[in-house]
């Protein structure tokens, strides 16, 4: 597969897994106990934590061709 369609993929596949992780993210952050604390911690993690999952996408799309 040609990196250009790979790009293409990986772009579509990243666009949709962040909207569905902020909206989920959101929802939990709603939940929590108001404490200033508690978010921060929450949305620290958060927000950092949506690139794990990521990574495995970020390798295909840049891998060389095959």
């Amino acid at each position: 597969m040609p990196a250009r369609v790979r790009k293409l993929i990986g772009l579509f596949a990243v666009l949709i897994f962040l909207a569905a992780y902020v909206t989920v993210a959101i929802a939990i952050g709603d939940r929590l106990p108001r404490h200033w604390l508690v978010q921060l911690a929450y949305f620290s993690v958060a927000g950092f934590a949506w690139g794990v999952p990521l990574i495995p996408l970020f390798r295909w799309m840049n891998r060389g061709p095959q």
